[in-house]
């Protein structure tokens, strides 16, 4: 199901969505990655209350520090970028194409699904752990 739904929003791009439907995926990506800071504040806690510091506990904080960089340093910045790019553009900014939009969306959605995916992995670990405890 999940891949029938990338599959219609690769079509949307093809088919020309609208820059309105763009750009509420966009603030979608974005209230997405504020839940996960949330979720990623609230794992580092439980992870910091295990008294057993194993060699299972560093890659877990590797991990929690690996999703921190590319959440915070790198996907949320360029989702704002690709935001300011769209505001150029519908001010009708010379020298910026719908067509450069719509690929940069295309690629930022293919990092969010990917990055989903991840996160889901990190997450299925870090119960497992707790759970043993």
């Amino acid at each position: 199901m999940k891949t029938a739904t990338s599959n219609t929003k690769a079509a949307l791009l093809l088919l020309g969505a609208s820059l309105d439907v763009l750009h509420q995926e966009s603030r979608e990506w974005l209230e997405n990655i504020a839940f996960w800071k949330d979720e990623t504040k609230f794992f580092a806690n439980l992870l910091n209350k295990d008294e057993n510091k194993t060699s299972e506990y560093s890659e877990m904080l590797k991990n929690l520090d690996k999703i921190h960089e590319n959440l915070f340093d790198y996907l949320e910045d360029d989702i704002k970028q690709h935001e300011r790019f769209l505001s150029r553009l519908l001010k009708g900014q010379k020298g910026l194409s719908d067509g450069d939009y719509r690929e940069k969306h295309r690629s930022l959605g293919e990092r969010m699904d990917l990055f989903t995916n991840n996160f889901r992995e990190f997450k299925k670990m870090v119960f497992g752990y707790v759970k043993k405890f």
